[in-house]
């Protein structure tokens, strides 16, 4: 009816309660304090919807202020990028053009360049040839004058003059090659098969040594062996003796017996182990029903604990409600101890005294009359108190609904209030993090976990890249310390070649001398070896030749030479003169074959130092620059390596930090959603609550005012 009557009248129902209906005595409510009075004319003109409606158009003010602002500021930061892109563009394309301008002058330098170079190498190459020809010239005329000095030389040692025509001394010359190259092609022979027997030889030694080697470690291995052999017998005899297997024969064991043996141990250890897997599955089970009745014994210790908690609870509850009667009755005993009982009884005599007199004034005076007039005003609040009766049992109904709606009230209210401390709180972090962005209550959960994901995701990738820069640079420096041992290394390798080049160069030349020079000593001494041994070879073909001219003299008496007849002097003379002349080129030969073996030593000597050499020069112009090249393309590697890792570095330190910033706002943000949801449930519980009271036409009075009502009412009654 509360509902209906409003509705059908066409007026509101406060314009009811306050104007149509008012009671007389509420009729001065124009006159109470402000608040109510403008509570009571929002009511009778409905401006409640108005004044929230201002509210709501206020904040949608603010909030469109905010924003405006916002936008602003992004309009200014997106006017500065554009600047800056503009800026950017105009610099990259000047760059660009400059960039092609180099290009260009860079491609004319690389031809100028190629030509440059296709003429060093040909001059080069020209160089190369005129110092071929200049060491050929200098070869040919220290040859040619090496021939002159011999043939002068030849031509002082003989002893007359040879008068033969050319063309006999070329036959002789031809003969005396031909069996030149038969003695050379029977001494090569021979030193190949000197050279087969010294191979055979060093292959025979190496056969005998690896044979005695390998009958070493043979021999090493039965002894190893038979060592082993002792151990197995007697680790059997102490596994028998030990685990009492049964008998066993005397030792040592063949290896059918060893072997029988070990298959009865085997046999003894596969039954044990059956037997540990059998024990292993009973204790298992036992273990397993042990463990249920421990879970079972927990559960009820548990259970019993849990009674004698709260045993001990209702105990201590007990004894805290005995000690409060205690009190009370202690300070009961102090207030009756304060009162003076005498006063009291003295008291209670005069009042009984009183009483008699006022039923005695009572008796003279007319209280029927009195009575039946007020009968029907009795009557009257008798009615209006058990309307109050009804309307406050009516209320009393919806006593748990009011207090759930305060309830939920002051939870809303509590919500509200801790959410909106923390957003002004953590309000210029969200702005900072968000770039001047500062979102709703209820999108910044969704703001703040998308920009932690953003930086999250950042961070993450810049410390993979920063830990695989680091790799890297650790590794190019393990590659530069492992260079730089290489050239340690080579450089003392050079030095212990030089240093042993010249302790042999040293005795050899029995000079000081630079190892720079070596090549050239190298050269000069073959070319004295090669000077000595064609001396050697022509003296010594020469005392071939001349040998059985005495011979042909005699027999024949005529010249060997030219087959002309010799007078009995004339061959006397020739045949000392041939003695002569073979006795000096015996001596000479003798000479000049020693001259020509101190040659060959000293080449010799030389020549075996060439490979040393060879090795130095290709360190000290080939493996050590190219080691020292790589070093420092390393060191320009690693630098490089470096700049990255220390950029890295400082670009995930700024990360870092955006992200520590980013992380510290979590939890507060889930503290507000949290919040924020609580309020979307917590707004249609009050909103439900609301309308059922004031469907119920609950809305006017409280308890505490119709409690007042009924108390004034039944005291007038």
């Amino acid at each position: 009816m509360d509902r209906e009557i409003p509705a059908l009248m066409g007026v509101s129902k406060a314009i009811l309660d306050n104007v149509i209906f008012v009671h007389q005595d509420e009729s001065n409510w124009p006159l109470q304090d402000p608040s109510t009075l403008k509570k009571k004319f929002d009511d009778i003109f409905s401006a409640t919807r108005y004044t929230k409606a201002l509210e709501v158009i206020k904040k949608l003010q603010k909030d469109q202020a905010q924003e405006i602002k916002t936008f602003r500021l992004k309009l200014e930061n997106l006017q500065t990028l554009k600047d800056q892109a503009y800026r950017l563009r105009d610099s990259i394309a000047q760059d660009q053009e400059k960039s092609d301008a180099l290009k260009a002058q860079m491609e004319d330098l690389k031809t100028n360049i190629q030509a440059v170079e296709n003429k060093i190498r040909r001059t080069e190459t020209s160089i190369m040839e005129l110092r071929r020809l200049q060491e050929q010239i200098s070869t040919k005329a220290t040859a040619r004058s090496t021939y002159l000095t011999l043939q002068q030389q030849q031509y002082a040692v003989l002893s007359e003059e040879n008068e033969d025509t050319d063309k006999e001394l070329r036959e002789w010359q031809t003969t005396f090659e031909e069996k030149i190259a038969i003695l050379d092609t029977k001494i090569g022979k021979l030193e190949r098969e000197m050279n087969d027997e010294y191979t055979k030889i060093s292959l025979l030694s190496e056969t005998i040594n690896d044979s005695t080697r390998q009958i070493g470690k043979l021999q090493a291995e039965a002894d190893a062996h038979v060592s082993v052999k002792h151990e197995r017998d007697s680790a059997i005899r102490k596994i028998f003796n030990k685990h009492n297997l049964g008998p066993i024969p005397d030792a040592p064991f063949t290896n059918d017996i060893a072997a029988n043996l070990t298959y009865r141990t085997k046999a003894r250890l596969l039954n044990l182990e059956d037997d540990l897997q059998e024990k292993k599955k009973s204790n298992e089970t036992q273990l397993e029903f042990l463990w249920g009745r421990y879970l079972k014994v927990n559960a009820r210790y548990s259970e019993v604990d849990g009674q004698i908690q709260s045993k001990k609870e209702s105990k201590m509850g007990v004894l805290r409600r005995m000690k409060d009667k205690e009190t009370e009755r202690d300070a009961a005993d102090m207030e009756l101890s304060k009162h003076n009982l005498a006063r009291i009884d003295e008291r209670d005599r005069h009042l009984q005294i009183e009483v008699e007199k006022r039923t005695i004034a009572l008796g003279e005076r007319d209280y029927d009359l009195i009575i039946s007039q007020k009968r029907p005003e009795i009557y009257a609040l008798d009615h209006k108190i058990k309307a109050l009766h009804r309307e406050k049992d009516n209320i009393t109904t919806d006593a748990d609904d009011r207090a759930k709606l305060e309830l939920k009230k002051d939870e809303l209210e509590k919500c509200k209030k801790k959410l909106k401390k923390i957003y002004d709180e953590h309000k210029d972090k969200f702005r900072s993090v968000l770039k001047g962005r500062l979102p709703y209550e209820k999108d910044v959960k969704k703001e703040i976990t998308r920009a932690f994901g953003f930086v999250d995701a950042e961070y993450n990738d810049l410390n993979s890249k920063s830990m695989e820069a680091e790799q890297q640079l650790k590794l190019a420096q393990m590659k530069i310390s492992a260079a730089r041992s290489n050239l340690s290394k080579l450089q003392k390798d050079l030095d212990a070649k030089r240093n042993h080049l010249n302790s042999k160069l040293q005795p050899i030349t029995k000079v000081s001398v630079d190892i720079n020079t070596y090549p050239k000593i190298l050269k000069d001494a073959m070319d004295d070896r090669d000077k000595q041994s064609s001396t050697y070879n022509y003296a010594k073909g020469m005392r071939q030749m001349y040998e059985p001219f005495e011979k042909v003299a005699r027999q024949q008496h005529k010249c060997p030479c030219c087959d002309r007849a010799f007078t009995p002097d004339e061959e006397d003379l020739f045949v000392k003169k041939q003695r002569t002349t073979g006795t000096s080129t015996a001596e000479r030969l003798n000479v000049l074959a020693i001259e020509l073996s101190n040659a060959e030593d000293f080449f010799n000597q030389l020549d075996n130092l060439r490979v040393v050499y060879d090795e130095y020069v290709k360190l000290g112009k080939e493996t050590i620059p190219l080691a020292e090249k790589d070093l420092e393309q390393l060191l320009a590697d690693e630098s490089e390596k470096a700049q990255i890792f220390e950029d890295l570095v400082s670009a995930l330190a700024q990360v870092k930090m955006d992200r520590d910033g980013v992380e510290v706002l979590l939890h507060p943000v889930d503290t507000m959603n949290r919040h924020v949801q609580e309020i979307h449930e917590l707004e249609p519980q009050v909103k439900d609550l609301e309308y059922k009271l004031d469907s119920r036409g609950q809305g006017v009075k409280s308890v505490e005012d119709i409690q007042l009502e009924l108390n004034s009412v039944q005291r007038a009654r």
